[in-house]
């Protein structure tokens, strides 16, 4: 069987061995393959594959050069989109799961490669989508998170995914232990996040189901179709159980308004005309859910939080060297961290 690949092979995939592997799963596969990298940086990696007779997947692997141990777990996300893709979830359709490393190194999944949209600014949700559409995106995304939250784990055999109860207080523990293992010698915030988080965990609302929770539900990582609903949702990499909300209160860290200004975050697809507003999303997921959002401010500030803790490890790690050197692109995260942290404490004061 020939295996040569068109141009150079990118980085972490094993051509030859990876062809064979999914020649096994897939009978009309057509080598030779082309893996071409679409997604890369901090997260997973993920890689087109094309055969030679037209036919796309889509490659998941971890990082190259892998940091937490318990990170990046390739079985995880497939065993998530295995199991709620049958009753309905909008996830790219599973092929299958490698975790014999002796094939590409690390373990690796295939799944379909889902086509549409993916917005990351406000310049491209005006290219891709006129204002009645976009108008549109905010209640299918609530309405998509509100079905996800809907499936019982038991039922699709995700029970065991994450411990029932507790998800906050065990989230504040993991991200607040991460932020203090990552300082960096001269960057100061006063206390601010440790006094955030002290806050945080003193106000802890009753988590009203234990759902499927996504961890990094927004725009950019879901795939929608031309009539602004979501074909699929990816990156399930810190897929867990816990409280639903916290997906909600992420969403809407995410979800910036025109009036916001330059977000910290970047300039948001949702800055674009036409966009629902926080308060309509909210008022969507609402009705789709049945659940009380009268504490949302509790999950906001908890997004908030929980970015400025990620922030700092990532800046921490680029200091240390994972740039190879180039910290050019961080130099402004410190005062973002602190930033975050400030929007937390804002949006904690609006909880009654």
């Amino acid at each position: 069987m020939s295996h040569a690949p068109q141009g150079d092979p990118p980085q972490g995939i094993d051509v030859a061995r990876v062809t064979d592997w999914m020649a096994a799963q897939l009978p009309e596969l057509k080598p030779p393959l082309t893996f071409t990298l679409i997604a890369g940086g901090r997260s997973n990696l993920t890689f087109r594959v094309d055969d030679a007779g037209g036919r796309v997947w889509a490659l998941r692997r971890p990082p190259l050069h892998h940091v937490l141990p318990t990170a990046h777990d390739m079985s995880r996300e497939y065993r998530c989109i295995d199991a709620l893709g049958p009753v309905g979830i909008p996830v790219p359709k599973a092929v299958g799961l490698c975790t014999d490393e002796s094939v590409n190194e690390r373990p690796f999944y295939v799944m379909e490669f889902v086509d549409g949209h993916i917005l990351r600014s406000a310049p491209e949700a005006e290219t891709e989508f006129d204002e009645a559409i976009r108008r549109a995106v905010g209640s299918h995304m609530a309405g998509t998170l509100a079905a996800l939250h809907a499936v019982d784990p038991d039922s699709v055999g995700l029970g065991d995914l994450g411990r029932h109860e507790g998800y906050i207080e065990r989230q504040l523990k993991r991200w607040r232990g991460q932020y203090e293992q990552m300082q960096v010698d001269g960057v100061d915030h006063g206390g601010l996040v440790q006094r955030v988080g002290d806050d945080l965990s003193q106000r802890i609302p009753v988590q009203q189901r234990t759902s499927v929770v996504h961890g990094d539900y927004r725009m950019d990582n879901v795939v929608l179709a031309d009539d602004g609903s979501v074909r699929a949702i990816l990156d399930w990499e810190i897929c867990t159980l816990g409280d639903p909300l916290a997906d909600l209160g992420l969403l809407m860290v995410y979800w910036a308004e025109p009036d916001d200004g330059a977000a910290v975050l970047g300039i948001a697809a949702t800055t674009a005309p036409g966009f629902s507003t926080r308060a309509e999303v909210m008022e969507s997921y609402a009705a789709a859910s049945g659940l009380d959002l009268s504490e949302i401010g509790f999950y906001t500030a908890f997004g908030y939080w929980k970015l400025a803790c990620i922030l700092q490890g990532v800046y921490a790690r680029y200091v240390a060297g994972a740039g190879a050197g180039d910290t050019g692109g961080v130099d402004a995260f410190p005062a973002q961290v602190a930033h975050l942290a400030e929007m937390a404490a804002t949006s904690l004061e609006s909880v009654a």
